[in-house]
């Protein structure tokens, strides 16, 4: 049973192209499906979480990542009893936008962008790849996606005003997004806040005495862990403590959001999308320990000197070529060249280089920069 204020498929606003429905799954099941089988979705397999396949092949992906956030967030949306099937799509097209190298590939293209007065925002390109860029079916570019995943796609981790961006205003940008949408970051940070502490002990690159002293959440519950099984191989009582952490940071989320709910007296999808305020969030306290996790994980990871050389690839790499393809467009894929027809060519060069994996980016910069 759906909560009054949870999105109703029968409800949506449908899509930009009209089609019968199906036979057997609803419009958001489709567009789950949709997503799944879309090529976007099948490049983050090869494309940076936090580490390179040179490290491990043991370690998250894009695409594994995903399928975290879509599990955390499936498991969320039923508790809170919102349209799970919505959710998931959500989870699972998320991502999509990202470009190779992880954030590092992310704010390199976003640093060549504005040098020519644009920017790059991984949300807006992953409407413009459901929009437009996956080719799939005869009747219409792109995935033909509903009015709420769409929305979803835009809007569930930063809200953007309609007199700045006027090209996405039929979005509804003053008012909230659903909880459906809302969950979705969190879920995201709290997938990535635990997956990252894991991958970074598994990388050794982080201590379990180093996170026992900076990850006050962990330490909260790893003494318990030791306790419970003093004879477990280390790994296993890290396991253990960060499992506690996953529960305790879901559990909370679950728990805050159906307090908010009752607090600002929501109803109706109406009320979610007129609160002032998210609904889906954690209690202040629990916020405080996620953001100390990953405050912890940018000093002692993501800005570590281990890592630092694929940051500077990731410049280096993206930089070059976009540099290089600006001077030569001719070197583009036809595609791309038509696109450079009717759009900026510096956007055409970042949707090319948004879209590639972290091989294929390699395989240009070999080709094109490295002579």
């Amino acid at each position: 049973m759906l909560a009054d204020y949870a999105v109703r498929v029968e409800q949506s606003r449908g899509r930009r192209h009209p089609e019968p429905a199906h036979p057997y799954r609803n419009d958001f099941q489709r567009d789950r499906d949709r997503v799944i089988h879309a090529r976007a979705f099948r490049r983050l397999e090869a494309k940076t979480q936090v580490f390179t396949r040179r490290h491990s092949d043991h370690f998250r992906n894009r695409l594994t990542h995903t399928i975290e956030v879509a599990q955390i967030a499936r498991t969320i949306a039923a508790q809170l009893k919102v349209n799970v099937d919505l959710v998931e799509a959500l989870a699972l097209v998320h991502d999509v936008g990202h470009p190779p190298f992880g954030h590092a590939g992310e704010k390199a293209l976003d640093a060549e962008m504005r040098k020519h007065g644009f920017f790059f925002d991984h949300n807006l390109h992953a409407l413009r790849i459901v929009e437009d860029f996956e080719l799939r079916y005869a009747a219409f570019r792109g995935l033909n996606l509903t009015f709420e995943v769409r929305e979803g796609i835009i809007k569930h981790s930063h809200d953007y005003s309609a007199a700045e961006f006027p090209e996405i205003s039929e979005y509804l940008l003053d008012q909230r997004p659903p909880l459906e949408a809302q969950l979705i970051d969190v879920a995201d940070e709290i997938a990535y806040s635990t997956a990252d502490l894991d991958d970074g002990y598994e990388a050794h690159m982080l201590t379990l005495a180093q996170i026992r002293a900076g990850v006050p959440i962990f330490e909260h519950f790893f003494p318990e862990v030791q306790r419970t099984y003093p004879k477990a191989l280390e790994k296993l009582q890290f396991n253990e403590a960060l499992k506690r952490v996953l529960n305790h940071l879901v559990g909370n989320l679950i728990h805050n959001t159906e307090a908010q709910i009752k607090a600002e007296n929501i109803r109706t999808l109406e009320d979610v999308r007129a609160c002032p305020t998210r609904l889906a969030i954690l209690s202040p306290e629990v916020e405080q320990e996620r953001r100390q996790a990953k405050e912890f994980l940018y000093r002692n990871l993501y800005f570590s000197e281990a890592l630092s050389p694929e940051k500077n690839d990731a410049e280096r790499v993206i930089s070059q070529l976009f540099d290089f393809w600006l001077r030569k467009p001719e070197n583009l894929p036809s595609n791309y060249r038509e696109k450079a027809k009717q759009e900026p060519l510096p956007r055409v060069v970042c949707d090319y280089i948004a879209g590639m994996t972290d091989n294929y980016i390699y395989e240009q910069y070999e080709k094109y920069c490295a002579g």
